[in-house]
C-alpha cells in the first residue's frame, strides 16, 4: 500500500474519532446527566436519553468513545455519573480504582462481532476455523478497534486467534481509537473489511455483514453499566430508566440482546 494511501486511512481514523465520537469528556451544563458510554452505544442511547428528557425535563449529556479512554477520563476527574462499558475489564479497571458503585454495576446488554464489508461489493464469506481472512484483504487493510485497548478490537483479536486467522492479518490491520471509527473506515470504502459490532452495522447504511463470528469464540460481549461515586440521584434515576422496559425497545432496534 502507498505511504499515500496509509496516511488517509490513519487520517480517515482520527477524522472519525473527532466527528463521530468526542475524545473529551462532554462539558454539561448545570443540571444535566452526564453519561460516559461505549461508542457502539450511540444510536440506541441517543433515543433513550431524548425520550427521558422528554418525559422528565432532564437534559443528558453524553460522551461516548472507547470504554478505556472514558474510564481513564473518570479516573482523572472527569464528572460523569453513569459509565456503561462494552467489556468487563475496563468496568473491572474502574471498580478497582474505586472510581463507581459496586452495588449498582449490573450487566445489561449482550452483543457480537462481525465481519463488515462497503454494500455495494460485499459478498457472504464463512467465518470458522482455519478460514483465511487475510487471503480476502488482498493488498487491504482491516478496519478494526485499537486490539489494545477498544473491546471490539480485543474480541476481534481473540477471535481471529481462536479460528486460526490472527497471522494472515496481524500485519494488515488499519486500527481506530473506537469501533464507531473502524466502521467509518469501511463505510467509506477505505478498507474492504472490517470488524465491528452487529449493532454499529445495522446503524450505517453503507455496509453490509458479510459474517458473523462464533460467539464461542471470544469472551462472551457483555455491557455492564453503573453509577460512578457521588453520582447524585439524577444519575441514579437515569441509570434506572436505563434498565427500564421503556429504554428495551431501543436496545433491540439496534440488535442488541438486553439482559435485564
Amino acid at each position: 500500500m502507498s505511504i499515500l494511501r496509509r496516511s488517509l486511512i490513519a487520517g480517515l481514523a482520527a477524522l472519525a474519532v473527532a466527528v463521530a465520537i468526542p475524545s473529551r469528556p462532554v462539558v454539561a451544563q448545570s443540571g444535566d446527566v452526564v453519561v460516559f458510554a461505549a461508542a457502539s452505544l450511540k444510536n440506541a442511547l441517543d433515543e433513550i436519553a431524548a425520550d427521558y428528557t422528554k418525559k422528565t425535563g432532564k437534559k443528558v449529556a453524553i460522551s461516548y468513545a472507547a470504554s478505556s479512554a472514558l474510564a481513564r477520563q473518570i479516573e482523572q476527574g472527569a464528572p460523569a455519573q453513569v459509565f456503561v462499558s462494552a467489556d468487563q475489564k475496563w468496568m473491572d479497571y474502574a471498580a478497582a480504582k474505586g472510581l463507581i458503585e459496586p452495588a449498582s454495576r449490573s450487566d445489561i446488554l449482550g452483543n457480537r462481532i462481525v465481519l463488515v464489508a462497503p454494500k455495494d461489493v460485499a459478498k457472504p464469506i464463512e467465518i470458522k476455523a482455519g478460514f483465511d481472512l487475510g487471503k480476502f484483504l488482498g493488498n487491504g487493510r482491516l478496519a478494526i478497534g485499537a486490539v489494545a485497548s477498544v473491546p471490539a478490537g480485543t474480541y476481534a483479536k481473540e477471535s481471529l486467534e481462536k479460528l486460526g486467522a490472527w497471522d494472515g492479518v496481524k500485519g494488515k490491520l488499519a486500527e481506530a481509537e473506537s469501533v464507531r471509527a473502524a466502521l467509518l473506515l469501511v463505510s467509506r470504502g477505505e478498507t474492504p473489511y472490517g470488524i465491528v459490532y452487529q449493532t454499529d452495522a445495522a446503524a450505517d447504511p453503507n455496509v453490509a455483514v458479510v459474517g458473523t463470528f462464533p460467539p464461542e469464540s471470544h469472551t462472551p460481549i457483555l455491557y455492564p453499566a453503573t453509577l460512578v461515586k457521588d453520582a447524585g440521584a439524577d444519575g441514579t434515576a437515569f441509570l434506572a430508566f436505563m434498565r427500564s422496559a421503556a429504554a428495551r425497545k431501543a436496545y433491540e432496534k439496534q440488535g442488541f440482546t438486553v439482559l435485564y
